[in-house]
């Protein structure tokens, strides 16, 4: 399978369109022996170095349209596991800087887990399945809001983003965070659950996959999971000011490049990482399931942007929400 963001230039919407023809071309020149770079880095095939350039510099275009020197915009992107959400900002962040000359942050939801130690009392004192990293409730949220207001504030300032160490499953000591200087033009939060909604009390009454009815057969865990949405993770979320989403066609796809991400952490050299067998993958997205087809079904009509994805992860449309 092609594991590209390959998207032709007619995919994106006439309405906003903030590139000429010329300044396009002036972009890609400057812009393609960085994201050559990471494709290398990222192991990706690099025939889609073109079809790259032809979806992230009208993204970036549309992202500083949208921007205010007073103001430091907040841009969340949404996508199911192995969607390729941490690629597409990685993407961004340079093409931002370099095309835009912007002031940019990046990070992930995933940098803002609970330690170990914590999740481990709260698999002790709510549930067990909540010692899994990942759903809402695994995170420090109070850290998540603090920082986001130290990167939003309009003075200089140096700012530490916290880093989750995910071979260890632990938090990195914090000499190791890096460092940005503020004040910033724009930060990119992207997560598989960022934006996401709670459900309605009724839908949580029967369980959805292997994993709830074997482990969480009374709902506790569900239950707890779906409150947290409704609390410091809506006050998060209520801070991106523009909302994007990749949407992947469905659960089948979600499985599949999430085992394709295993694959190519169990080939990457240097650091070893604790490699998932197919039933422990199985399992792991067993975790994520719940929300992931909550959001596939309603974010779509709300997002300020989505990125439609086939099979073949590649884009097939672009719609814009009022």
């Amino acid at each position: 399978m092609s594991y590209g963001l390959a998207m032709q230039a007619s995919l994106w919407p006439s309405e906003a369109t903030y590139l000429d023809g010329a300044r396009y071309q002036e972009m890609a020149n400057a812009i393609r022996p960085l994201l050559l770079e990471l494709l290398r880095r990222e192991r990706l095939d690099l025939a889609l170095l073109e079809p790259y350039c032809r979806m992230i510099l009208p993204l970036a275009a549309w992202l500083d349209h949208h921007r205010t020197a007073e103001r430091t915009l907040v841009v969340g992107i949404n996508g199911a596991q192995g969607a390729g959400k941490t690629t597409l900002r990685h993407l961004l962040e340079p093409t931002l800087r370099e095309c835009f000359k912007l002031r940019v942050a990046g990070l992930s939801i995933d940098d803002l887990y609970r330690t170990h130690a914590e999740r481990e009392r709260l698999a002790h004192d709510v549930h067990p399945l909540l010692a899994t990293r990942g759903v809402p409730g695994t995170h420090d949220v109070a850290l998540g809001l603090d920082l986001l207001d130290r990167l939003t504030v309009r003075e200089t300032a140096a700012v530490a983003i916290p880093a989750f160490d995910k071979a260890r499953d632990d938090r990195r000591p914090q000499a190791d965070w890096p460092v940005v200087e503020t004040p910033l033009d724009l930060v990119l939060l992207d997560g598989w659950c960022v934006g996401a909604r709670l459900q309605p009390d009724i839908a949580l009454q029967a369980p959805i996959n292997e994993l709830e009815q074997r482990d969480d057969a009374g709902g506790t865990w569900r239950r707890h999971v779906n409150a947290q949405l409704a609390g410091d993770y809506a006050k998060l979320f209520a801070r991106i000011d523009k909302l994007v989403m990749l949407k992947v066609p469905n659960m089948a796809c979600v499985y599949e490049w999430r085992n394709l991400q295993e694959e190519k952490l169990e080939a990457a050299p240097g650091e070893r990482h604790r490699i998932m067998d197919s039933s422990g993958l199985k399992r792991f997205v067993m975790h994520y399931e719940r929300i992931t087809r909550h959001t596939l079904e309603e974010m779509p009509e709300r997002a300020d942007l989505v990125l439609y994805l086939n099979e073949h992860h590649q884009f097939t449309s672009v719609h814009l929400n009022p």
